[in-house]
């Protein structure tokens, strides 16, 4: 399993980034090996983490390919005021079952 975490600093979003972004949640809810995503916020509310996860490395490239990502990425200078990403393998998810999540727990197995 991996994880793609797009750390950013929001700037000013207008209807073009809205419309794109709704077409990259749907596109990533499209490809085959998507699990789910998380959005996290710094304590002072400046920088956002929007962290989603994936069943495999190719199911993450397949998305990072799509047209409507790669057409948002060419502009992402009018929406953010500065970003950076970190693609991370996820070696193991376990908790007490409390909380749910898209990760398998594997201490549940």
């Amino acid at each position: 399993m991996y994880s793609a975490a797009f750390i950013f600093k929001p700037g000013t979003y207008d209807d073009e980034f809205h419309r794109l972004n709704d077409l990259i949640d749907a596109a990533a809810n499209a490809t085959e090996g998507y699990l789910g995503a998380e959005t996290w916020k710094s304590p002072d509310g400046d920088v956002f983490n929007a962290i989603y996860y994936w069943e495999t490395l190719d199911a993450l490239q397949v998305f990072s390919k799509h047209p409507t990502h790669l057409e948002a990425k060419k502009q992402y200078s009018r929406w953010y005021d500065g970003y950076h990403i970190v693609i991370s393998e996820v070696i193991r998810s376990y908790g007490d079952n409390t909380i749910a999540h898209f990760t398998p727990n594997d201490r549940a197995r």
